[in-house]
């Protein structure tokens, strides 16, 4: 059974191919959404080649992101992300399935997707804390059921997204845009509205 881990700095351009892209696209929101990006990241992702003159809202989302992070700075950013997700007691934004659904946290959501997730074969590893309906294992997820070699179906990626997803990651990232602390994060939600409405149109089809 494969196990759900820390997402890994995704490294694929959109040259390399269109499914391996939108997989590690996945990867990189699971990884700003599961912890502050180390300045390695932030350089990755200011050094990005970006085709915003293409005209497309996406590749447009890709240069606002790309360049909300050659300005900003790893500590800056840390403090951003503990204020946003962290605070005392509870951050700005509460990046939960259930939350959104209901609410209220490890709720009927959370239920079904740890059965879906069996499904799959998928289980969360042991070190991490939070539930899996946390908005970064659900990118986490979805970068596996992507990714080519992984083996999964359209068919699955579709059930997969639009039961734990499609209803409730773009008002996440549209509340992402204006919370109070959101500076590199402000970025972060237009990308991850931009992408999301993609994959939603891409599964709706």
């Amino acid at each position: 059974m494969s196990t759900l881990q820390e997402t890994p700095v995704p490294m694929a351009r959109p040259h390399d191919g269109f499914d391996v892209f939108r997989a590690d696209t996945y990867a990189l929101l699971g990884s700003l959404l599961a912890a502050p990006p180390e300045q390695r990241l932030l350089d990755w992702l200011a050094e990005l080649e970006t085709d915003s003159e293409g005209g497309s809202r996406l590749a447009e989302a890709w240069d606002t992101l790309r360049e909300a992070a050659s300005e900003a700075i790893a500590g800056q950013v840390l403090d951003e992300f503990n204020n946003l997700f962290i605070g005392l007691g509870k951050g700005e934004i509460v990046p939960y399935a259930s939350w959104y659904k209901t609410g209220y946290l490890m709720e009927q959501p959370l239920v079904e997707l740890r059965q879906d997730l069996r499904g799959l074969g998928l289980e969360a590893d042991e070190s991490t804390h939070e539930p899996e309906d946390h908005l970064a294992a659900l990118c986490q997820v979805m970068s596996l059921l992507v990714r080519p070699e992984e083996g999964y179906s359209a068919a699955q990626q579709s059930h997969f997204y639009m039961r734990h997803m499609h209803d409730w990651c773009g008002r996440f990232f549209k509340d992402l845009q204006h919370c109070p602390s959101a500076r590199f994060y402000r970025a972060v939600g237009v990308f991850g509205v931009t992408f999301s409405g993609t994959e939603s149109l891409r599964f709706e089809a």
